[in-house]
């Protein structure tokens, strides 16, 4: 993409931590497109920085791994200086199709576009496919906006950006690749849990009788119901079930970790609680 008085420049911004295994896929997925791409790096101990720097437009900014990683993502956000922002995870790539819409988007005087930011739905890759079922698909999530009109709440692991002004839905799909094995699952599946049990202990939840029967039996049970029968996760077959299975135990694990904080006054510990290596 050449830069001219008339297209606005794109930024592509990152946080990263130990992501030498998605990095390079993620990057020459938006190198043709982005005029800058701004990475704010946790302190990767793995070869993350390294493939990264090979990359002329990228920017390394580092800055310690945080627990509520969207920090980083906004410090991201705060420091690029194009006209457009597309945000990304490490573990995402930019598909064809969604590539060319966002060109034919920026090349448009900001003036005569009516958004301020879009949605852009997701498809997410699990047990060697693509779920198309089980609310995993479309996943419509806040990634493109024009700079200055939105921010990151960093409030919750699931937070969409906070757009001012109207927000429109592009057609194409961005590609997540998340879990691409299960072993990377149930390590996200632990990272997630620890901050679930933290955001329990903020919002001064009980450990009661009603809070354990909530979580353990009431909650698991309507959410597998939901994403299995109700959202049809049946149609995408093994991985469709594995996934409304233990996306539903993430709420007794997760209050099983809020009792081990509240109770026996343990903290959320990085070393542990947030594997070093991905």
């Amino acid at each position: 993409m050449k830069k001219s008085n008339s297209t606005p420049l794109l930024s592509v911004a990152l946080a990263t931590y130990n992501e030498e295994i998605n990095i390079k896929k993620c990057l020459d997925s938006v190198s043709s497109i982005a005029d800058e791409i701004i990475i704010v790096d946790g302190h990767s101990q793995d070869q993350t920085v390294v493939i990264a720097q090979k990359y002329p437009k990228v920017k390394i900014l580092s800055s310690p791994n945080l627990p509520m990683f969207h920090l980083n993502k906004q410090k991201a956000i705060d420091h690029c200086t194009g006209t457009w922002i597309l945000q990304l995870d490490a573990d995402e790539t930019v598909s064809s199709d969604l590539s060319s819409e966002i060109k034919s988007i920026i090349r448009q005087p900001t003036s005569q576009i009516e958004y301020n930011g879009f949605w852009i739905n997701r498809r997410n890759y699990f047990l060697g496919r693509f779920l198309t079922k089980g609310g995993q698909y479309p996943d419509p999530t806040i990634r493109f906006y024009k700079n200055g009109f939105a921010k990151l709440p960093c409030l919750s692991v699931h937070e969409q950006a906070a757009v001012t002004g109207p927000v429109g839905h592009l057609t194409s799909d961005l590609l997540h690749y998340a879990d691409i094995s299960f072993s990377r699952y149930l390590l996200r599946f632990n990272r997630y849990t620890t901050l679930e049990a933290q955001k329990m202990v903020d919002q001064h939840l009980a450990v009661s009788p009603l809070s354990f029967f909530s979580n353990y039996f009431a909650r698991p049970l309507f959410w597998f119901i939901a994403s299995y029968f109700r959202h049809k996760g049946f149609v995408d077959g093994f991985p469709g079930f594995v996934f409304a299975f233990f996306s539903s135990l993430r709420f007794p694990v997760a209050y099983t970790k809020f009792w081990e904080l509240t109770v026996q006054k343990r903290s959320v510990d990085l070393a542990h609680d947030w594997d070093k290596k991905n």
